[in-house]
């Protein structure tokens, strides 16, 4: 009698625990190279096997991956890697817990072998800034700052190559910021949110850090938590790699004619009120990339040979007259990075930031080569920002959008040596908002 109670009771906790997992959130796709890919998920605390099933579509005989690493903590962000794969195929994925086949999975075509065999392709790629979820218990009283996160339905539906976080994936509180266990829920929390979920699966997923997602409000080097931060970002996003020697989440990936520079301007951030000039010289202590980060950069600008070379930044760069935090404060480094680019004649260059709550894109002209353009791309979801004082009437804006939710989108068409991009901004219920678009003849040293 008592084996057979005690039977009954393993069988009822293996149904209780059953019944108890679940995915989190996910499955949510990361880059998706040649012959690999990355997919992210993550698992409640009773989960004790997760395994990744794939096929290419179409194909019955399919292989499995089981996940080694650690499980049953209150947090559990996991990636799969899948090697091996066919260059321009698609292939189909389902998630597996405790040994059965959930209904979580999704599809990703790798891709193509182009290089030396057929022309550039035609591609494009999603993105924006500030994502913010409403959690009344926490946020500030009054108008809730979160807005309508139905635009990430609008952008499940594109057919873009990836998405590109610009900062700001999600908004730490008060709550949060000194606390490890905080950063870790937030992260888990917002990455949650139903509304996400589709999109997270209908694109690769690659992205870079502002002060939100960092820490607290404006917030650089001196953060205590960066630490736990750094592993908290590179726990939910799998990006290619995550900066160097342990420090950093600066990155690339190239797809098509373009390599994007996914930098961080948080790391090595001197703080926003440290003095620009000190006894009327620029200060060179102020510094927002850091000299290793900054190294990198000119190294991978210099061995680039896309046609477009996109610098992603958190903070604007180019803006002049803003008000807020923008590269252009932290003079002795923005003047190395502008001088290094006039001086070996790198073309192709442009800049994409988040973080100021509206979308516009600043022009500043550079006597004796091409000028230089910051595509600034916000809000995802956060409170809007109007146009006002200096920035009302910009003279180095060539286009601008204020009170308005969008995301963006980065189309590259043409022919070789006529190659061109086109910049949509895109309102919550997938309306155009502004287009702006430019030539690679645009971007080069005459």
């Amino acid at each position: 009698m008592k084996s057979f109670l005690s039977f009954l009771l393993a069988v009822l906790f293996a149904i209780t625990i059953q019944a108890q997992s679940r995915i989190v959130s996910g499955p949510m796709l990361g880059p998706v190279e040649l012959r690999d890919a990355k997919v992210w998920v993550e698992v409640s605390p009773e989960v004790r096997t997760v395994s990744l099933q794939y096929n290419k579509k179409g194909d019955a005989k399919s292989r499995i991956i089981v996940y080694k690493g650690e499980l049953g903590k209150e947090f559990n962000p996991i990636q799969f890697t899948i090697g091996g794969l066919d260059f321009n195929t698609t292939y189909q994925y389902k998630i597996w817990l405790n040994g059965k086949a959930t209904a979580a999975g999704g599809e990703f075509t790798t891709k193509d072998l182009w290089q030396w065999r057929k022309p550039v392709p035609d591609f494009s790629f999603l993105t924006g800034s500030c994502s913010y979820f409403n959690e009344p218990v926490y946020d500030r009283p009054g108008t809730p700052y979160g807005k309508d996160s139905s635009i990430f339905e609008t952008m499940a539906k594109e057919r873009s190559a990836f998405m590109l976080w610009l900062g700001d994936a999600w908004y730490t509180r008060e709550v949060d910021y000194y606390s490890e266990w905080g950063l870790w829920c937030r992260a888990s929390k917002d990455r949650a949110t139903p509304i996400l979920q589709n999109f997270l699966k209908s694109m690769p997923q690659l992205a870079t850090w502002d002060d939100h997602d960092y820490g607290p409000n404006d917030i650089g080097k001196n953060y205590i938590l960066k630490e736990t931060s750094r592993k908290i970002f590179n726990s939910y996003f799998c990006n290619p790699s995550s900066g160097e020697n342990g420090e950093g989440i600066y990155t690339m990936t190239s797809w098509g004619d373009a390599d994007i520079f996914l930098t961080d301007d948080r790391w090595w951030r001197s703080a926003d009120r440290m003095k620009d000039s000190i006894d009327g010289k620029p200060n060179p202590e102020k510094r927002m990339l850091g000299k290793q980060q900054m190294e990198w950069l000119k190294n991978s600008l210099l061995y680039s040979n896309a046609t477009f070379k996109i610098v992603t930044v958190g903070s604007q760069v180019l803006n002049p007259v803003s008000p807020f935090d923008k590269w252009k404060d932290f003079p002795v480094e923005y003047q190395e990075l502008m001088d290094f680019l006039k001086e070996y004649k790198i073309n192709g260059v442009l800049f994409l930031t988040g973080d100021r709550h509206h979308s516009e894109i600043i022009k500043v002209e550079r006597p004796g080569t091409y000028p230089l353009y910051d595509v600034t791309v916000s809000p995802l979801t956060s409170g809007t920002h109007t146009f006002g004082t200096a920035e009302k009437n910009n003279p180095y804006r060539v286009f601008g959008l204020d009170e308005e939710q969008n995301y963006g989108k980065f189309s590259f068409n043409g022919t070789r040596g006529n190659r061109k991009l086109t910049v949509e901004f895109i309102g919550v219920r997938g309306e155009k908002l502004g287009e702006w678009s430019i030539s690679e003849k645009e971007l080069k040293t005459p």
